[in-house]
């Protein structure tokens, strides 16, 4: 294992409360894909409202983050899509503050549809975590000095995934939570943030999963919930115990949504469970067969729930009963998941058209139709009264 360490400290805590001006990792700071911000932008196209547009160097399925005035970014290049980008802008500006490259160490070959830029970066007060779906993860600090660097299949070489991994980290406290589910040694790992070693590792069962890690607090403690082979895994943070299993929350790609004691696992619709302090109370309250999330993650937000899919359907749903208010198809897939803020929620399609809906509206009427006409598959980030959508080609700032 290679490593390159500086003591700095550490101040997020992602178990915490929504911060509302940062969006610093997969779905944002709470990992639910809503944002606390206010005067988020309505309309827009290519040539209108949009602050501020940079040039990415290469293409990326990860999605931006944010967090104080800086935005990161990630990419892979390269005939056999082996070079690793990390980029970071101001996010202000737009500025190329900096751009540092790696050599991937671990296998290549995905999906054509992915990369190896797939899984979502973390950014905290110190700088940014890159996890690449070749098993390499690197942290920079503010300035793009490299901290440390990890190459995961020189330390566990049976780690393999011919589709391409996706799955996002996340930071609770001083760790970085390492999701590696694959065809071979298979694990949820703890890794310290200063130094790049393991806190803690446990093992998973082997197969393929791209689902993302995410957290709640009970009872003082805080749980690392991730889905995947055999249901969906409550493990405590400080010491990766496993403190319980629900075996109908099987992993894939959608992550499972939370909102209060409730529980959204996206599958053949969305199903709702209710948590109790030692996991799942009781059986399920109710399934809604036409919310169908593709491999988009559903959205819960404002008493809704939310799902687009690779159909091009966009539906919603009532969050306590499960009533389906509306399931519209339209003409184009989605892969971004939909995320909201400010009374508004925002549905990216792979051709760069964002439908915008009002979060207090039972019916399917988009309040605006905006298209930059560049392909987008990552989920945006809403933060600084912006929305920033990374595309094929480049990172856009939508807003004043």
């Amino acid at each position: 294992m290679k490593r390159f360490s500086f003591a700095l400290p550490v101040v997020l805590a992602l178990a915490l409360p929504l911060l509302g001006a940062d969006w610093s990792q997969f779905r944002g700071p709470s990992g639910q894909g809503f944002s606390e911000e206010k005067g988020l932008p309505t309309e827009w196209s290519k040539d209108k409202g949009i602050k501020w547009k940079a040039a990415l160097p290469a293409r990326g399925v990860s999605c931006p983050v944010v967090f104080g005035d800086r935005v990161y970014v990630t990419c892979s290049s390269g005939k056999r899509d082996d070079r690793l980008h990390v980029l970071c802008f101001e996010a202000s500006t737009g500025k190329e503050l900096w751009h540092r490259q790696l050599n991937a160490t671990g296998g290549t070959a995905c999906h054509p549809k992915t990369c190896m830029a797939a899984p979502t970066p973390v950014a905290d007060a110190t700088g940014v975590y890159a996890l690449f779906a070749t098993a390499d993860v690197a942290a920079f600090d503010l300035d793009g000095t490299l901290r440390w660097y990890r190459s995961l299949t020189a330390d566990y070489p049976s780690i393999t995934n011919q589709v391409g991994m996706a799955a996002s980290p996340i930071l609770v406290k001083d760790r970085l939570i390492v999701p590696m589910d694959n065809d071979g040694e298979s694990f949820l790992a703890a890794v310290d943030t200063k130094y790049g070693k393991n806190v803690w590792k446990v093992e998973r069962k082997k197969g393929i999963n791209w689902v993302s890690p995410f957290v709640r607090d009970v009872n003082g403690k805080t749980e690392i919930m991730f889905a995947g082979y055999g249901g969906l895994t409550a493990y405590d943070a400080a010491d990766g115990a496993k403190r319980w299993v629900y075996a109908g929350g099987s992993g894939s790609i959608p992550t499972a949504s939370i909102a209060n004691d409730m529980l959204y696992l996206p599958g053949s619709g969305v199903t709702a469970v209710k948590l109790g302090p030692e996991g799942v109370e009781g059986k399920p309250l109710w399934t809604a067969k036409e919310v169908r999330p593709g491999m988009a993650s559903p959205l819960v937000y404002r008493g809704k729930v939310y799902a687009v899919n690779d159909e091009g359907f966009i539906s919603c749903g009532d969050a306590k009963t499960g009533k389906t208010l509306f399931n519209e198809r339209t003409k184009t897939a989605f892969s971004a998941s939909p995320i909201a803020g400010d009374g508004k929620v925002y549905c990216v399609n792979e051709l760069g058209v964002t439908f915008v809906l009002k979060a207090d509206a039972d019916d399917y009427d988009p309040i605006a139709t905006n298209n930059i006409g560049e392909e987008v598959l990552g989920t945006p980030a809403l933060a600084k009264g912006c929305l920033f959508i990374r595309t094929d080609k480049n990172l856009w700032c939508v807003g004043k």
